[in-house]
């Protein structure tokens, strides 16, 4: 702890001189009167009554100023701890804007590796198979869940189109039952959490459900450009690029990839 140098203020050097300056009129007061002090021709104070009052006169006036001095101290405390509490709340703020900005740029990384990760669009249902599985594993991680489930589906009939159910590593669990005209109507699916992509011009709605009751912001936004990201390259292997037929690639026999 940083050591700090006592410096009086100009309130404590002039209670303190005002303190002398009585003090010495109390120490003094005999010495200066000598003999009886005379007010008025039938007023005459004999040298003792007149010393008693004026070291009490004096005495009361050094208890007001002290009072005075304590008011005015105990207000600058005041004024010192507010201060204290202002600069922690401060450096408290300072330190959550330090653990923020570090765990943005975590996700910001996280984000680049995501997205930097897929070098080639896949062009058959291995290479969307094998983006499927990196994207689950990427939602897993963010979400610590047990498993998560990529559905997409035909927003003219309320089907499946396909579908990608994948499990945390070492662990299997049941293939959930989720209605796809709940997830269209964006409907509450205790208990589980979902979210859909955002192209409104599209005739496929891409779904990431999870078994959780609640997510983030900051996961919500991972998990929303991931699903973005899977409704782009679905788009593209279903393009006349690829494929110079005009119904959608798994339209014919929809499964689980």
């Amino acid at each position: 702890m940083k050591k700090i140098n006592f410096q009086p203020s100009f309130l404590q050097i002039l209670y303190l001189i005002i303190f002398i300056i009585l003090f010495a009129f109390i120490i003094y007061t005999p010495t200066l009167i000598k003999g009886p002090v005379t007010l008025t021709s039938k007023l005459i104070l004999e040298e003792e009554t007149f010393e008693g009052s004026l070291i009490c006169i004096l005495f009361i006036i050094s208890i007001l100023i002290f009072n005075l001095y304590k008011r005015e101290v105990n207000k600058h405390k005041d004024l010192i701890n507010k201060i204290i509490d202002e600069k922690k709340k401060v450096e408290d703020r300072l330190n959550d804007s330090e653990q923020y900005i570090g765990i943005m740029n975590v996700q910001i990384q996280e984000i680049k590796s995501i997205f930097n990760s897929i070098n080639e669009y896949p062009e058959t249902k291995d290479g969307l198979k094998k983006a499927f599985n990196f994207f689950g594993e990427r939602v897993i991680g963010i979400v610590n869940s047990e498993w998560v489930l990529f559905r997409i589906i035909d927003s003219n009939t309320q089907r499946t189109v396909c579908e990608h159910f994948g499990t945390r590593k070492g662990f299997s669990y049941n293939y959930p039952h989720v209605s796809n005209k709940m997830i269209m109507e964006k409907q509450h699916i205790l208990p589980f959490s979902y979210i859909i992509s955002t192209p409104k011009n599209l005739n496929i709605l891409v779904s990431c459900i999870m078994p959780i009751d609640k997510i983030t912001n900051d996961q919500h936004v991972f998990i929303q450009a991931i699903i973005n990201e899977i409704t782009k390259l679905f788009v593209i292997l279903n393009s006349v690029y690829y494929k110079k037929e005009s119904k959608l690639l798994f339209e014919e026999n929809p499964d689980r990839i």
